[in-house]
């Protein structure tokens, strides 16, 4: 009887054991199908070079995080000139950057990498800078390229600030060493970085004068605080600079034509005067006598770009922006920044966004949404 009662309670335990190993093979059965689900994303792709009807949206996997690298969830991103030239198969991401376009995004901080300092938490609402991969919902971002989201701003405002601001505050302090007091030429007035850099130069205490393809792009750089600007599309600007600066020309010239503007910058600006050429637009090549115009006014001519740079480099112009600039976009300041933002698509129509761009529709930033701004902002990934 004895050994009868102790198989019985045998088999139960074996039978215990059974449901148990099923229940748990179940639970990692769904914590399996979990993980896979949540290690891919949506992001922008192309198969090959080509118009911006190449793109779609498919099922990329999540980025792995490097050294002091955040995973930034999406909300918002933008488009730039560099990811058109991308598209196109002209522009390649820098050695080790994603492949995945985009330059620039803004959203929460889901997971803290390897090796980085605790400056930033899950949780925190940052945008970054970026050599790549903002067109996702997640990025990988590093932490020197973050800043804080001001306040009062929306993801979709916030989007609008990392790539554009930082290239004109680039090209102004950086590269430029503007001073307060001196003309500076900006071409592309109505473009991301054309609004940016003349509120930039008014903040530091110069005269922005902007060139335009439009009398409604020449307007919106004049509310924004241009002296002046004019269109190229008329004709020669030089005698209209060299008019407004009382014949001296412009210390600073901020281009991003190249080919089609060179005599004409060269004529505009004033002896010993800077010109940075941060774009070739129009074109690389130059024929004519440049080199004696640069001689004769002891021109000096800077290349500049942002992208490439090093992670040390980047770090110290976000950091000098987030103390110099930053807090202007926040109500309540004297000289208070603004986004300027034309049009937002969602991410699925990357393709009309890029189109939208190369059509030179654009009036300030092109922004792309990822994520509805009204859900959970602290969802878990």
């Amino acid at each position: 009887m004895l050994c009868k009662v102790g198989q019985f309670a045998c088999q139960g335990i074996l039978y215990r054991s059974f449901l148990i190993s099923i229940v748990w093979s179940q639970h990692i059965l769904i914590s399996t199908k979990v993980t896979m689900a949540t290690s891919v994303m949506r992001a922008a792709q192309f198969d090959e070079p080509g118009a911006p009807s190449n793109l779609y949206v498919g099922s990329v996997p999540v980025p792995t995080l490097k050294e002091k690298e955040l995973l930034i969830k999406v909300y918002a991103t933008a488009i730039n000139r560099a990811d058109t030239l991308q598209r196109k198969g002209r522009y390649p991401p820098p050695k080790g950057a994603s492949s995945i376009l985009g330059l620039e995004a803004t959203g929460i901080v889901e997971s803290v990498g390897p090796g980085c300092s605790d400056r930033w938490k899950k949780g925190d609402r940052v945008l970054t800078l970026l050599p790549g991969g903002g067109n996702a919902e997640y990025v990988a971002a590093h932490e020197g390229q973050m800043m804080a989201v001001p306040s009062g701003l929306s993801w979709t405002e916030a989007a609008a600030i990392p790539e554009v601001w930082l290239t004109a505050y680039q090209l102004l302090h950086f590269v430029g060493k503007v001073k307060p007091g001196e003309h500076v030429l900006v071409h592309a007035g109505g473009s991301g970085v054309g609004t940016a850099a003349v509120q930039l130069i008014r903040l530091a205490g110069a005269v922005p004068i902007v060139t335009a393809g439009s009398e409604q792009k020449i307007k919106a750089a004049v509310e924004l605080g241009a002296d002046v600007g004019f269109n190229y599309k008329e004709g020669s600007f030089v005698e209209k600079v060299l008019n407004h600066t009382n014949g001296k020309g412009v210390e600073l010239v901020l281009d991003c034509v190249g080919s089609n503007f060179w005599e004409w910058n060269a004529d505009s600006l004033a002896l010993e005067g800077r010109w940075i050429v941060y774009g070739t637009m129009s074109g690389g090549n130059v024929n004519g006598a440049i080199l004696s115009k640069i001689i004769f006014k002891r021109l000096t001519v800077i290349g500049s770009t942002l992208r490439a740079r090093t992670n040390e480099y980047k770090a110290a112009l976000v950091g000098e922006f987030s103390e110099k600039a930053l807090p202007y976009f926040t109500d309540g300041k004297e000289h208070k920044l603004k986004t300027i933002i034309d049009t937002v698509f969602p991410l699925d129509d990357i393709g009309k966004a890029h189109q939208y761009m190369e059509d030179n529709k654009n009036t300030g930033k092109i922004i792309i949404s990822v994520r509805d701004e009204t859900t959970d902002p602290h969802q878990e990934l």
